[in-house]
């Protein structure tokens, strides 16, 4: 375990490796500030340079950081996939991952450091949320609010700011939540698979500035579509009977009436209700494929675990 580790390293008077990892896509202007302050926390920084088409990689590297890069932007998910492979691959015991576009503040890194180093949680959240007065714009509020209820409700954890990129994490982190999903998904596949693993999770109030350059790369509803729909996915995994067994029983139902109502107008009338058996018909189908569905993914998740 990893305050184990830690505990033996301090007795041992080893210094645990701290490890910055900073997603970034046209970054030139705004790259170097942030790495600069970042050093001063860490032991090493490094830098995912997500298919820039600027000085962003040229910039990071001349400032000492090491860089990894995509040939081509593969999102927001790759980028820290790549992220922590690496910090894994380094034997980090601590990774903390920040914007590269200056809206967290590196000063703020040992606030989320301090609970991983301490073996009191092993992902700690930077939430915006938690101090009483911030900059985040009212629709954007509104908007990680709404993410957030859902991601809680998928999640089981009890979070203010699901879709905070400022966040720390353990070794112990790292190897269980490398994430899968490619898009703005990430951070909320990170905390579900952070509950299904039964980690600790924390939470620090921390101030974010949106008073950047460039704030935000990416349509706000596409980043709240791709962000629930891989919320969904993820629940409906864990949850494939709740998710998909209940509406399709509720249209096999739904089918047995309507299958009723057509044999009822038959009986009086010889004559078929096309619009009925439509319905009867649709109904059932649909109530079949989703009540499949759920029993398949059941099974797989099941097996799945048992083989862990």
């Amino acid at each position: 375990m990893l305050k184990s580790r830690l505990r033996f390293a301090r007795r041992a008077g080893i210094k645990p490796l701290i490890v910055a990892c900073i997603p970034a896509l046209n970054e030139e202007r705004t790259i170097a500030r942030v790495l600069i302050k970042a050093r001063k926390y860490v032991d090493k920084v490094v830098v995912c340079d997500d298919g820039s088409s600027d000085l962003t990689a040229e910039i990071a590297e001349g400032l000492g950081a090491e860089v990894l890069k995509h040939s081509r932007n593969m999102g927001y998910g790759a980028a820290l996939a790549s992220l922590f492979r690496r910090a894994e691959e380094v034997g980090a015991d601590a990774m903390v991952t920040m914007d590269g576009d200056g809206q967290h503040d590196p000063e703020q890194v040992p606030r989320l450091l301090e609970p991983i180093l301490s073996g009191e949680a092993d992902v700690v959240i930077g939430s915006r949320f938690l101090v009483e007065e911030g900059e985040t714009p009212a629709y954007r509020r509104a908007g990680v609010q709404m993410i957030t209820r859902i991601a809680c409700k998928a999640t089981g954890l009890r979070v203010s700011d699901a879709q905070s990129g400022f966040r720390g994490y353990s070794r112990d982190a790292l190897r269980l939540l490398r994430p899968t999903e490619m898009g703005m998904g990430a951070s909320t596949e990170i905390l579900a698979r952070a509950a299904e693993n039964k980690l600790v999770v924390k939470e620090v109030p921390v101030t974010i500035s949106y008073g950047v350059e460039r704030p935000s790369k990416m349509n706000p509803v596409y980043h709240a579509g791709d962000v629930v729909a891989s919320t969904l996915k993820h629940y409906s995994v864990r949850h494939p009977l709740l998710l998909y067994g209940v509406p399709g029983l509720a249209a096999v139902v739904t089918g047995v009436i309507f299958w009723g109502w057509a044999l009822q107008v038959f009986a009086a009338t010889r004559q078929l209700s096309t619009n009925i058996v439509l319905v009867a018909f649709a109904a059932s189908m649909l109530g079949l494929m989703l009540l499949t569905t759920a029993i398949l993914l059941y099974v797989i998740v099941g097996l799945i675990r048992e083989s862990r």
